[in-house]
């Protein structure tokens, strides 16, 4: 079976950020990004994608959440970039629509090995905790840009912010868990017409 597990180090005078992947794993999350609300987003990213995936994060929280939360989302996409390799004979594209309480978000991925991000959320307040609202958007965007892949996220209901975010992470875990399961009908065929999502 092939290893799909990869390191991320980022190092700036912003952030000192470290992520380890594990796109087969069962769901074990270890994340300090010393936002609560954030830790908590991506912790339900990991268990309900089954990814296993630690984080551990120092930003200039002094100043406020937007470099850490930034970074942090590019990071954890360059770890499936690296993680997925030439992308060979996987399923590629997938969705998941993810109900809490009031809340229901769909995500739509494709792992094209084109960052492209659409998102539509409609948030009632400006922070959840620590998090600004008007962050996550730009979250789903930085996952986007460091995993190359297509993102659509629309909610399609939702009046509690922390039921609307929790879900929106939910969901995107599950999707990009379909997307990255291995086909074997396609073992070791890039599912592309062009023969490549690496280029």
């Amino acid at each position: 079976m092939v290893d799909r597990r990869s390191e991320v180090s980022r190092d700036t005078a912003e952030t000192q950020i470290r992520v380890t992947l594990n796109v087969d794993g069962t769901g074990r999350a270890e994340v300090s990004t010393g936002i609560g609300f954030y830790d908590h987003m991506w912790t339900a990213f990991a268990r309900h994608g089954r990814f296993d995936l630690t984080i551990d994060a120092k930003g200039d929280l002094h100043i406020d959440a937007h470099h850490t939360m930034e970074d942090v989302a590019l990071a954890v996409g360059q770890a499936f970039d690296k993680a997925l390799g030439d992308r060979a004979g996987i399923v590629r594209m997938a969705d998941a629509l993810v109900p809490l309480d009031e809340a229901l978000v769909q995500a739509v991925v494709d792992i094209s090995g084109r960052p492209y991000a659409a998102i539509t959320l409609d948030f009632v307040g400006t922070m959840i905790g620590e998090a600004p609202t008007e962050m996550v958007p730009h979250v789903l965007q930085s996952f986007s840009q460091g995993a190359r892949v297509t993102l659509h996220v629309r909610q399609q209901a939702g009046a509690n912010d922390h039921h609307i975010a929790e879900a929106t992470m939910k969901a995107l875990g599950r999707a990009m868990d379909a997307a990255t399961t291995l086909d074997p009908r396609i073992a070791g065929v890039v599912p592309s017409t062009k023969e490549t999502l690496s280029a």
